[in-house]
């Protein structure tokens, strides 16, 4: 499995505090079966974030992880805010896709009910020469949703759905409601921490949509991969039941 999303890499946003956070949270990703994590920073204003020395950071906790003997490898990527997409430049863009696989972006929209601002991040990315995978829908329960990331999903998006919102009761059931609608692709741990909140795991999550998956290894395994890769993805009508 791989974790297209968490907040691993150590004092950087509001993640993993230190260096031991960030190995302990290596380690229960590897103990939940994660092969690869992706470090997704927040790439947005209200955090400091400096893409041009991104790649150092990965490359330093990889070096800690492999020292503590966990079979873990951490690979580049950010979350990108909708918000700064018009201004983030060509360099930025290619040093937070996914995996570095220089094609997929991890995109968050602003808060609030989706608007057709995230239509036109969307919009700007592919014009770019990327494709969206679209974070925390559960943030933006509204009575326009479905349709609005339906129709992000036509346009070549993938939603990405935070895993811990499969199991917890207050969200479970409208994820669930999405990912009979085919509009769940993916998963994320969103972890941030070894030491509070959510953790960096996938399996129990991928158990619960299970029950709607005709091919769970899709999500759990093969669209990931691609993701990382940088190769096409086609959300698989025909899989999610």
């Amino acid at each position: 499995m791989i974790d297209l999303h968490c907040h691993i890499l150590p004092g950087i946003d509001d993640g993993a505090a230190d260096m031991d956070d960030s190995v302990a949270m290596a380690r229960i990703a590897a103990h939940d079966g994660i092969e690869a994590v992706c470090a997704t920073p927040h790439i947005r204003h209200d955090h400091d974030v400096r893409v041009h020395g991104l790649a150092e950071r990965v490359a330093r906790l990889n070096a800690a992880v492999q020292f503590a003997g966990v079979p873990v490898r951490v690979l580049p990527g950010g979350e990108l805010a909708a918000t700064f997409v018009a201004g983030a430049s060509d360099a930025e863009l290619a040093a937070i896709t996914l995996g570095g696989g220089g094609r997929w972006l991890l995109l968050e929209p602003g808060p609030g009910p989706l608007t057709d601002s995230l239509d036109d991040a969307v919009a700007c990315l592919e014009r770019r020469g990327y494709r969206s995978v679209i974070a925390h829908p559960e943030r933006h329960l509204a009575a326009d949703m479905r349709e609005r990331l339906a129709r992000l999903v036509d346009a070549g998006a993938l939603v990405q759905v935070t895993a811990d919102t499969l199991l917890d009761p207050r969200t479970r059931d409208g994820m669930l409601e999405l990912a009979a609608a085919r509009l769940v692709h993916v998963l994320g741990s969103d972890a941030h921490s070894s030491r509070y909140g959510r953790a960096p795991v996938l399996a129990a999550a991928l158990r619960v949509l299970g029950e709607l998956c005709d091919n769970l290894d899709w999500v759990a395994e093969r669209a990931p991969a691609a993701i990382v890769s940088g190769d096409e993805v086609e959300a698989p009508w025909s899989e999610l039941a």
